[in-house]
């Protein structure tokens, strides 16, 4: 017997939960035998998934119709909670090992961080949608993934392009309080100020679970943000 153990924060949920059977039948469908009955597989804890099994979660997984499309008088966003899960300042990358799952993490990461946000960029504060119902704030990481940043929702924050950029190259910052902080290497402070929300505060969300932790904040002021 083996028991597989995951360490708290190292693996990302889905957007969408994915049920074992649906309208289309079971997702696993390696789990069928010759009769299209579940077979006693499905009482093994650790078992093979198929190249096309593992293709259909994940698909359903990261479904995304009418991809943030701006949507009246729908329920909060499910996948949050306010329980208190051990803080992980520091992910550790095996790069050869995660080059498949990149892509994947990164989507989810950007699903989570964009629907905690209301696609609305934390400086700005301008929330912008395309035609084909895109939003054009992007999911940014505070302590970024070559520095071993963890893909998890309070090292990320919205931003806009501009914003985006001048975050990753420390020409703005955040304080602990989300005070916006304005580089002194910045060769038009007013102007970049006159981008700002009127607040010259960070928009985030209002659960405290799910906006940026100091600590990630705290790094980016010491390794990152150009005083």
């Amino acid at each position: 017997m083996y028991l597989a153990l995951i360490e708290p924060r190292t693996f990302l949920e889905f957007p969408n939960p994915v049920p074992f059977s649906g309208a289309d039948g079971v997702a696993e469908r390696g789990l069928l035998n010759a009769q299209g009955k579940v077979s006693g597989l499905k009482q093994s804890a650790v078992r093979p998934l198929s190249a096309a099994d593992f293709h259909r979660i994940v698909t359903a997984g990261l479904d995304e119709p009418d991809i943030l499309l701006p949507r009246t008088g729908e329920a909060a966003p499910t996948g949050f909670d306010d329980e208190q899960t051990p803080f992980i300042y520091e992910q550790e990358r095996e790069r050869v090992s995660q080059l498949t799952s990149r892509l994947v993490r990164d989507r989810v990461f950007r699903r989570l961080v964009l629907q905690a946000y209301d696609q609305r960029c934390a400086i700005t504060g301008l929330k912008l949608i395309n035609g084909g119902g895109r939003a054009e704030v992007e999911a940014a990481h505070i302590r970024p993934v070559e520095a071993n940043g963890p893909d998890i929702l309070t090292n990320g924050i919205a931003l806009s392009g501009t914003m985006h950029w001048m975050f990753d190259r420390g020409l703005i910052g955040l304080s602990d309080d989300l005070d916006i902080l304005v580089s002194r290497h910045v060769n038009d402070p007013e102007g970049v100020r006159g981008m700002f929300n009127r607040t010259g505060n960070a928009i985030v969300p209002h659960r405290p679970s799910q906006r940026p932790h100091p600590r990630f904040l705290e790094w980016h002021r010491d390794n990152r943000f150009k005083q």
